[in-house]
């Protein structure tokens, strides 16, 4: 889902796992892994399927043929690894699968790639948390340090939005 702030609640998760114990990283952590791999993969399917689809139009709900132009770029900048990167930039993670699928990526080199993105993405995101979770401030302070998260998440995309304009 593009809409749902994917970073701050791994942060959150690992956060209540470290200061409460209600939460077991043995489980949870492999969940959300397969989670992020669920839905990537639906992603590079339907992109498979509709990917002319799409692109013959300007828009389809919140997806806007610049934000697959955007994708592909980072496709053609750094290759399959892109797969892996796009997981820690929101927007361009849920459109990443998609250009992959229609842009017709082996899917055996996807899902490598998507794998490895998935295991650091959800890792090392939810063990931040854990770990942070045992300082003062951060406990005390949790909405501000979620809400800090989507800010910094979201960051890229107002920087990237800013720029267009002052381009115009």
């Amino acid at each position: 889902m593009p809409l749902l702030p994917g970073d701050s609640l791994l942060f959150s998760v690992g956060l209540i796992a470290g200061t409460t114990g209600e939460i077991n990283l043995i489980y949870i952590i492999p969940l959300l892994i397969l989670a992020a791999l669920l839905g990537d993969n639906l992603n590079y399917f339907i992109g498979r399927k509709f990917g002319d689809l799409v692109q013959s139009k300007e828009k389809i709900l919140f997806l806007k043929k610049e934000h697959i132009a955007e994708t592909e770029k980072y496709f053609d900048t750094h290759g399959s690894k892109t797969v892996i990167l796009a997981r820690f930039i929101p927007i361009v993670r849920t459109i990443a699968p998609f250009v992959a699928g229609a842009g017709e990526m082996k899917y055996k080199t996807y899902i490598s790639y998507c794998v490895l993105g998935a295991i650091l993405w959800v890792t090392s995101i939810t063990m931040l948390g854990y770990f942070l979770g045992e300082v003062e401030w951060v406990k005390n302070n949790f909405e501000k340090v979620v809400l800090g998260i989507v800010f910094v998440s979201v960051l890229p995309i107002i920087l990237k939005l800013i720029q267009s304009k002052t381009k115009q």
